[in-house]
């Protein structure tokens, strides 16, 4: 698998070392996530010569070694619920790839946190952070994640991100305003069901005088920031906060009930496998990835 980037500027310092901290970051091996282990290792394949971008296309692969094919093939007459399953069928007329889950698949992050890296030094002062604040509807995350892996369940959570030193001026108003650009990049991780910037949907329960941020000073700095470093689509120098939603991994270890296509009826569903208990674990790094892909489209446009 892996990714081609086109239109990154020349004569950026770029090596496979720059990419291994944040690869590191997504992988498993944490309580409550997948048991697989993938080395992760990037091959640079174009658009980097003597150690800097070149301007052409940076096509990075990554080898899949640790597969387990097999784990997937009742998925064909069963699709799981609450997964992709279905509807990739259906779309691609029973040539897709379902191995792993195929294009649908939680492992095509590692794309875009590679992209991701690329992005950090094209936005740089910028920085970005991402954390889960949130796991099951619980603020004690590791309490949360024990409790779904002895009942052989799955949850969902909550990351919030946050990035600094945005400009005034990055983003358009309307199609491609920055919460506009970011939406639809975050929506391409898999499990996202949800977004929110600033004070986002408490923001329909306050007045304008309690939402409103009051400028202090020439440079645009709030004294709050129920905007979220965002007005009329537009960076606005503060600092930019939004959240994501993730939904609970659809493979489970509970018996589940599902159409199978082959038996033309409703039967029990065992899903074989290595999968997460809690995917919002491995998402930090993921969301830092795609805020700093759209961030750098947002500069190189402004």
């Amino acid at each position: 698998m892996g990714i081609t980037i086109d239109g990154c500027p020349p004569g950026i310092a770029l090596t496979e070392q720059d990419f291994l901290s944040d690869l590191a970051r997504r992988k498993s091996g944490a309580k409550g996530t997948t048991p697989r282990q993938e080395k992760d290792m990037p091959e640079l394949i174009s658009g980097i010569f003597n150690g800097h971008t070149t301007g052409a296309p940076i096509t990075i692969l990554f080898k899949n070694e640790n597969t387990r094919s097999a784990d997937y093939t009742n998925l064909l007459a069963s699709p799981r619920p609450g997964h992709a399953d279905f509807v990739a069928h259906s779309k691609y007329k029973g040539f897709e790839d379902y191995r792993g889950g195929g294009h649908f698949s939680g492992r095509l992050t590692l794309a875009l946190v590679a992209a991701g890296v690329v992005a950090k030094k094209i936005i740089s002062p910028v920085t970005i952070s991402a954390q889960l604040v949130e796991a099951g509807g619980h603020s004690n995350i590791d309490e949360a994640i024990a409790n779904a892996m002895e009942s052989g369940n799955s949850i969902g959570g909550i990351v919030e991100c946050r990035a600094k030193e945005i400009p005034v001026g990055w983003g358009e108003p309307f199609f491609d305003s920055v919460e506009s650009t970011i939406s639809h990049i975050v929506f391409a991780i898999p499990a996202v069901k949800g977004i929110e910037f600033g004070s986002g949907f408490q923001a329909a329960t306050m007045t304008g005088s309690q939402h409103n941020d009051p400028i202090i000073n020439a440079d645009g700095k709030t004294k709050s920031n129920n905007a979220g470093g965002i007005n009329g689509g537009i960076s606005n120098g503060n600092e930019l906060l939004f959240r994501i939603a993730i939904k609970p991994t659809s493979s489970i270890g509970k018996e589940q009930q599902t159409y199978n296509k082959t038996a033309g009826k409703v039967e029990s569903l065992t899903i074989e496998g290595r999968h997460d208990a809690c995917i919002a674990l491995r998402i930090p790094v993921v969301l830092e990835a795609s805020t700093a892909i759209a961030l750098a489209d947002l500069k190189l446009l402004f």
